[in-house]
């Protein structure tokens, strides 16, 4: 499954070429992020966006740490044993969202299968300090499986009240064993059946890799589940290699593949749907929100409309 060390990784296509990050948004974003002892997705999982996103002032904040206690094939970030939890992290996280004048805040954490309620209560915390300090700000958590712990886990979390609970199936049922070893498939879709289950208000996301060694119907298998689970919002990207440790790609998709992907996706029934070779789950995440709450109400407007002809 793993390149060899040592080897190069393929040449990426012209369409997923991204440039270096150099504007004085980003230094300053940098800086913040340092300053307040705050990780991102952005670095620790190599995002290809975050020139973009950075030199905007829009980052993704990884709360629990910066070590993960997995080791999935696909990811960058860093395993081991963590450190103990930051008490300040969650006021620093509202700290950061005042500073950047952010209008909608991406909350993300590592696995920390080592605390017994896996790191909801801190997902909790985080939430209640960007009500206090900055109220007008929308907030969307890309949360872990919460393994062994979900049901509690969603709950404290649902009650805390976030506009968008994402949490990303990465890939095809076939590809676990490889890709995401630690994390069981279903256990993720009942995750995401529990939060409308809990709230059917909160908008729910998910979000998969291609170019893994998937099949086309697969995929279209995994759409499926996510709206027999009454997932909202979908997004799909190119999987990158981030080292030669990680899983190779198998296969770079087109832009064209992603068109027919996504054109089936909302034929399916998804509020909205982002597919891309550089589509990430927090790229753009404001704009998306925005389109989301507009496509539920045009939808709840035509529910209406129908049911009193």
């Amino acid at each position: 499954m793993n390149a060899p060390a040592g080897l190069p990784r393929q040449r990426k296509p012209d369409w997923i070429r991204v440039k270096a990050p150099t504007s004085h948004g980003y230094a300053e974003t940098r800086k913040l992020m340092r300053s307040l002892n705050l990780a991102t997705v952005c670095e620790e999982a190599a995002c290809p966006n975050i020139g973009e996103c950075w030199t905007k002032k829009h980052a993704t904040v990884m709360i629990l740490g910066d070590t993960c206690t997995r080791a999935c094939a696909f990811c960058n970030v860093k395993t081991g044993m963590p450190r103990a939890l930051d008490p300040l992290e969650p006021e620093h996280v509202a700290a950061a969202a005042a500073e950047l004048g952010l209008e909608h805040i991406v909350v993300t954490s590592v696995d920390r299968d080592d605390l017994p309620d896996g790191g909801a209560s801190q997902f909790v915390k985080v939430i209640q300090a960007l009500r206090r300090n900055t109220p007008t700000t929308t907030i969307e958590i890309l949360t872990p499986d919460f393994r062994n712990k979900s049901e509690a886990a969603v709950e404290a979390i649902v009650e805390a009240g976030p506009d968008v609970y994402n949490h990303n199936l990465e890939t095809v049922p076939r590809l676990y064993p490889t890709i995401r070893p630690g994390a069981r498939y279903y256990a993720s879709l009942r995750l995401l059946e529990s939060v409308k289950r809990h709230d059917p208000h909160i908008f729910t996301k998910s979000g998969v890799m291609v170019g893994l060694g998937e099949q086309r119907l697969e995929v279209h298998q995994v759409m499926d589940d996510m709206r027999s689970a009454d997932v909202d919002f979908l997004t799909m990207g190119q999987y990158l290699q981030p080292t030669s440790r990680h899983a190779k790609v198998e296969e770079f998709v087109t832009p064209q593949a992603f068109d027919a992907y996504a054109a089936i996706a909302r034929a399916k029934g998804f509020l909205l749907v982002a597919a891309s070779p550089l589509t990430r789950s927090s790229y753009h995440a404001g704009d998306d929100f925005k389109a989301m709450q507009r496509n539920r109400e045009a939808k709840l407007a035509r529910e209406g409309a129908n049911a009193a002809a």
